[in-house]
């Protein structure tokens, strides 16, 4: 079963409450080809755990990679993959599209 967007933000509330440090990712733009499209979100917690999907692939393991420093810095970020990026075949986006994903600290 995937998870809804309401089953993510849930999470992400639930994290909190519980005393997780926690980051949102949310998908903010896409161009061409891109898996999920604006609004889809991702959350992780300090140990890497997450819900939800913002791309797929490798992509993903590279949004969680920014979001644990998100938790430790709390400054947020946008990171953007794109396939005229050179990270993009690094880290799987080979679609042609692109996306910018914003990246926050839930306090």
């Amino acid at each position: 079963m995937i998870a809804t967007e309401t089953d993510i933000l849930a999470a992400a509330e639930r994290w909190r409450r519980d005393g997780r440090p926690v980051a949102l990712a949310t998908v903010i733009e896409t161009w061409g080809s891109a898996p999920r499209p604006v609004g889809s979100h991702l959350v992780i917690d300090q140990e890497g755990n997450f819900l939800g999907s913002v791309s797929g692939g490798c992509v993903e393991g590279a949004v969680i990679t920014e979001a644990l420093e998100v938790i430790e810095a709390g400054q947020p970020r946008v990171i953007a993959f794109g396939v005229a990026d050179a990270t993009a075949w690094e880290v799987g986006l080979s679609c042609g599209g692109r996306i910018r994903i914003f990246l926050e600290r839930i306090d």
